[in-house]
């Protein structure tokens, strides 16, 4: 009989979930919560359909709603009621993910995990303390070394008021170091960092950028973040912040650089998480709003696919919607 191989015999109702190679569950997701120390009540994010700014007094309700589809972790943002050159408010022990933090642990059984960056604490909205006359020359860009003990002051905040984990994502040479450094001489030598350590100047950033209120005044981030046409440089990127004791290695975005996701499973025994981000979250919804594609089937289709390529933990805008289809 020809032909002899037939793989549709897999394929029928009863064996298809029996021989499934890769699988999606609640406990694979982390829920984005954005906590805005300058609102009374719930603020809609007109790009991102679905998700809010809430109160600082709303954050526990806010995680209770996620808690309930499944989905065990979060990850907090925070807009402060004020903004520096400095983003003093980042690392303030009043700030707004400080007190969000220690109402959500106090409260929930939520795995809450920080965004530790200064873009959105910064009136001019980078990741840092810029350099002299940055705003008239774009040559100019954030000064590193001056920006890692802020970062490691904002971490040691954040676990001082509770985090269970530190995520960076400044994209700060040395940031991994400085972090785990001043964690350990804190007395939080058992809170893991999971470094976003390969992290591209992506366009697919645009809502994001409007949820937590963090574009930059001027200028663009291509001096420290990854240029989009690099491959190799991720694995020189996901090494160093490995090296410098980084517990999970994150890729973003998730969707457009798969071939990473891949690269850095392989070339690492770490958990590697991937980040489904604002602009791949915002293009499934506008598709969906015309009728062109259904929105649950494609963005389960998403995370499975970051999960095939080796991601073991995803941060995502439709966490909550497709743990209640799982």
């Amino acid at each position: 009989m020809y032909p002899t191989d037939r793989p549709r015999r897999l394929r029928t109702d009863g064996v298809r979930p029996l021989v499934s190679e890769t699988t999606l569950s609640a406990s694979d997701l982390i829920a984005p919560v954005f906590v805005d120390a300058t609102a009374d009540d719930r603020v809609p994010i007109e790009s991102m359909p679905g998700h809010d700014r809430v109160p600082v007094d709303e954050a526990v309700d806010r995680v209770e709603e996620v808690l309930a589809t499944g989905v065990e972790a979060v990850m907090v943002f925070g807009i402060p009621e004020e903004k520096d050159a400095v983003g003093s408010r980042a690392y303030a022990e009043d700030g707004v993910v400080q007190r969000a933090v220690r109402d959500i642990t106090a409260e929930t059984d939520a795995y809450v995990i920080t965004d530790v960056c200064l873009c959105e604490y910064t009136d001019h909205g980078h990741c840092g303390i810029v350099e002299d006359a940055a705003a008239e020359d774009p040559t100019l860009t954030v000064k590193n070394d001056e920006t890692l003990d802020l970062l490691s002051q904002t971490a040691v905040s954040h676990a001082e008021a509770g985090a269970d984990m530190v995520a960076p994502s400044s994209m700060t040479d040395g940031m991994v170091g400085a972090i785990r450094e001043g964690l350990d001489d804190a007395g939080f030598d058992e809170v893991p960092i999971m470094s976003y350590a390969v992290k591209y100047e992506s366009s697919f950033y645009g809502p994001f950028r409007d949820a937590a209120d963090g574009a930059p005044a001027f200028g663009d981030r291509r001096h420290y973040q990854m240029d989009p046409a690099n491959r190799r440089e991720a694995m020189r990127e996901a090494r160093l912040d490995a090296d410098e004791g980084a517990d999970v290695l994150m890729v973003k975005p998730g969707l457009p650089y798969l071939d990473i996701v891949r690269d850095v499973r392989e070339g690492f025994d770490l958990p590697v998480a991937a980040y489904n981000v604002s602009g791949e979250y915002a293009m499934l919804h506008a598709a969906a709003d015309r009728g062109w594609l259904d929105l649950e089937a494609t963005a389960k289709e998403s995370l499975l696919s970051m999960k095939r390529a080796g991601a073991d933990l995803i941060l995502t805008y439709f966490a909550e919607d497709v743990a209640e289809s799982l």
